[in-house]
Order: C-alpha cells, then sequence, then structure tokens
C-alpha cells in the first residue's frame, strides 16, 4: 500500500502484488483509476476533462471504474462526486472508500476493493445505502471505463436448437439510439462483441441477461474478465439487464448491474465484481478462434 499521485490527485493509493497494481482515489469517488499489469498500460480509460453539467452541479468522469445508481435518471445519476472520501486500509491489499452522502440524492456510494497476494484478482465490493427519509427503488451500477481501442466480448447463452428446446434463453435491451446495423456489432451463435472505433460518434449500447456470469474486454493481447453472480428470479433493470456495453467514439464502458432493490431508509444493496487480467491472449480473427482463446480462462 502506497500513496501515489495519479491524474492529479495527489491522494491516490496503490495496491500491488508484483503481477498487478491498482490505483484508487481518495480526493474524489469512489473511484478506481488504474488497474494493469505492474510495468504495463491502464487497460481502464482515462478522462479527466469529460464532464456533464446538471443541475446537480458538474459531475466528471475522470476515468476507471465508478458506483452509479440505476435505472439511469437526469440530474439523479449524475450527481457530481468530486469531494473527498473517508478511507480504511486493511493491510496491504485492501482499502474501504465511503463517500459523503449525495446532499439532494439522499444516496450514499460505498466501494471496497482486494487486491489477491498472488495473481490479478480483484475483488470489487459495491454497497449503496438510502440516507433519505423515505423508500428508494435501485440498482448498484458498476460501470468500468476500458482503453480506447478494443472490443467488449459477452457471452451468448449456450446454442440449443429448436428441436431441442423451444423457449426463450434471455432478453436482450435495445435503446431508441441502438443500431444493430452499425458495423462495431458482430453477433455470433457464442459471443456479442463490440469493438470501439473513434471514426464513429454515434453511440451505441445493449444490455442482456447474463447468466453466464462473466464479460470482458480485450485490447493488444490483454484481455480483462469481470465476473458477476445472476440471481434468478431477481427484477433487475433496463428490462432485466445484469450486464451491459456502451460505446461512442472513443469511450467504451463495460457495466454490471444488481437486482433492482427497493431500501428503506437505512437499507443497502450491494454487488461484488471479480475482475482478472490475462496477458498474451490472441484472440485471433474468428468465433472459433476467439472461443479457443476464452476456454482456458472463463471455462466452455
Amino acid at each position: 500500500m502506497q500513496k501515489v499521485n495519479y491524474l492529479g490527485q495527489s491522494n491516490c493509493y496503490r495496491l500491488s502484488n508484483g503481477t498487478v497494481e491498482v490505483i484508487v482515489s481518495t480526493d474524489v469517488g469512489p473511484r478506481i483509476l488504474r488497474y494493469g499489469f505492474v510495468g504495463g498500460e491502464n487497460v481502464l480509460g482515462e478522462y479527466p476533462d469529460l464532464k456533464v453539467t446538471s443541475e446537480l452541479g458538474e459531475w466528471t468522469a475522470y476515468g476507471g471504474h465508478r458506483l452509479w445508481t440505476a435505472p439511469e435518471a437526469m440530474p439523479r445519476t449524475y450527481s457530481p462526486d468530486n469531494l473527498p472520501v473517508e478511507f480504511q486500509i486493511n493491510g496491504d491489499h485492501s482499502i474501504h472508500l465511503l463517500q459523503r452522502v449525495e446532499p439532494r440524492t439522499g444516496i450514499q456510494k460505498e466501494m471496497g476493493v482486494t487486491l489477491d497476494r498472488e495473481g490479478s484478482r480483484l475483488e470489487v465490493h459495491h454497497r449503496i445505502t438510502n440516507r433519505n427519509l423515505w423508500d428508494l427503488e435501485l440498482s448498484p451500477w458498476a460501470i468500468t471505463i476500458m482503453r480506447y481501442g478494443g472490443m467488449t466480448i459477452l457471452p451468448q447463452e449456450p446454442f440449443r436448437s429448436h428441436d431441442e428446446y423451444l423457449l426463450p434463453a434471455r432478453p436482450m435491451t435495445l435503446w431508441h439510439y441502438t443500431d444493430l446495423s452499425d458495423p462495431r456489432w458482430t453477433f455470433g451463435r457464442k459471443f456479442i462483441r463490440l469493438r470501439t472505433d473513434d471514426t464513429l460518434d454515434s453511440p451505441q449500447k445493449v444490455g442482456i441477461a447474463n447468466k453466464q456470469g462473466w464479460a470482458g474486454y480485450w485490447r493488444k493481447q490483454a484481455l480483462f474478465i469481470k465476473r458477476i453472480r445472476y440471481q434468478e428470479g431477481a427484477r433487475y433493470p433496463d428490462y432485466g439487464s445484469n450486464v451491459e456495453t456502451y460505446t461512442a467514439g472513443s469511450f467504451v464502458e463495460v457495466e454490471t448491474l444488481g437486482p433492482l432493490e427497493r431500501l428503506q431508509p437505512g437499507q443497502s444493496a450491494e454487488h461484488t465484481e471479480i475482475w482478472s487480467l490475462h496477458a498474451n491472449v490472441d484472440v485471433g480473427t474468428s468465433e472459433a478462434s476467439l472461443e479457443e482463446a476464452l476456454a482456458a480462462i472463463v471455462g466452455p
């Protein structure tokens, strides 16, 4: 555990086990600003100057990983998180970040970050708490901005023939601006892929009920995986989505969501992601080669 300056923020903390390193901010957030191999590039995107202004103030993207609340709404979702957070260091490889209660929304956000002593496994635990005097229906929404130049990979549900099974496998949610004919999309039997292209500014997004429990982002032979638990029978936001991906120009996000919960005053909702980073992953150019590359990492 080491205090460092990162992205112009002087009160950041670096966690490292010699294989990967993680940098979190205590100046703003809660935010994870960096995740990558020691000596390697940040696999997370960095956007310190990207801002959105609403009646609640100026929200800054900064980059990296953040915690929001779903369903998305303006201005609630974009409540600024530009103030210092409380933090507690738990040994050499774990830190807990606690945001002040958002003054206009009455929501408080927390993030626990724990790095394994070996390998690349990182546990990111999210908690939202209702500090209002009335109940709220919300979902924890974990959003990771990825570094430009790669490809999001989402698993399809296992293929079954019409003769074998008649009922649907899962929903897929489209936004009004989703264009399935956009060349950044590739829909295959086993995977949905969304590549980045900074010459195409129009946004694209889909959400799915992801029962396979993982989503990935591949760039320059490095594969980022986040794993989540799908809760059968739970009610998820955005027509049943627990995993979403978004891109516009050079901007790309891989997002996961917890179930919708009606939180009474003082109640919390929690959501955990498990991250891992894998080097020298050659996905090739076909769905078959991608499947082969992923088999040893996420299973068949």
